[in-house]
């Protein structure tokens, strides 16, 4: 396992189980015991998931020491506009049976986004959480945030694959110390990005999957990834990316894929 060393210091795994869209029950719990086993150390859930009770279900039935994992959840766009930070925090805290928080993200720069920042700070300055951040956001909202934040985010969660390399808010982030997440690292259904003929002629060159090439390409971009499965010999088969190296050759023949081609949702234009 690689690590990252975040802005103030704590050690986020550079590799986490993102559990978007997975159903709350045995399929999250098996998802997380499963991961944990094959050796990932890192969870990334949300609120609007629905599954923070199964993925804390997840973390005890694999008996590895709590501390050992390093948790990620979301506040959600709702409890931002309501300016219930504070309570949706401890509702996610007490859903997955937790003392604690690694990382809480703000999901989405809806309406109340800069309040919701200050209510994170004092959570965070209290001990309850271990880093802060936010997702889904642009430069011009982590502009607006820093005229009045006192804690750097140590965290963008952005969508990221070889078909939308996020180049604006990825350099933003390098230069004022912020740490990027690729959340969609494979690309998402239907985009495509498993089947192009570049990353399939790696994946044959260095004996690896198409995914594995994908994800070790974001690794060594300094990019911490979260694919998602509930298929236990696929989490097992995303985790395999440590032993091998891509070339710079080849890091840059999978740049050169960039179509800023977007998927998900755009953090302008979001109605949810």
């Amino acid at each position: 396992m690689n690590y990252i060393t975040l802005n103030n210091g704590v050690k986020i795994p550079q590799i986490g189980l993102g559990v978007f869209r997975t159903p709350d029950g045995a399929d999250t719990a098996n998802a997380v015991k499963w991961a944990i086993e094959a050796g990932y150390r890192h969870i990334d859930t949300a609120k609007v998931y629905g599954n923070e009770k199964s993925v804390g279900e997840g973390i005890r039935m694999s008996g590895i020491d709590r501390r050992d994992i390093f948790v990620t959840t979301k506040l959600w766009n709702e409890d931002i506009r309501q300016g219930r930070t504070k309570e949706a925090f401890l509702q996610s805290l007490e859903d997955m049976g937790l003392d604690y928080i690694d990382l809480y993200l703000i999901h989405w720069p809806a309406n109340g986004y800069e309040k919701a920042w200050a209510d994170m700070e004092d959570l965070y300055k209290a001990g309850k959480i271990k880093a802060i951040g936010v997702s889904n956001f642009n430069v011009h909202h982590l502009e607006t945030l820093s005229e009045n934040w006192t804690v750097v985010p140590a965290v963008n969660q952005i969508e990221i694959h070889p078909y939308y390399a996020n180049i604006e808010n990825v350099e933003y982030a390098k230069k004022n110390g912020i740490a990027i997440e690729a959340y969609s690292p494979l690309g998402g259904n239907g985009a495509g990005t498993l089947e192009n003929e570049v990353i399939i002629a790696l994946a044959d060159k260095y004996g690896k999957t198409p995914a594995q090439i994908v994800l070790r390409w974001e690794l060594q971009r300094g990019i911490i990834v979260l694919p998602k499965s509930t298929h236990q010999e696929r989490i097992i088969s995303n985790f395999d990316v440590f032993d091998f190296e891509l070339s710079d050759g080849d890091m840059n023949a999978i740049n050169e894929l960039n179509k800023n081609e977007k998927h998900g949702s755009d953090p302008e234009t979001f109605n949810f």
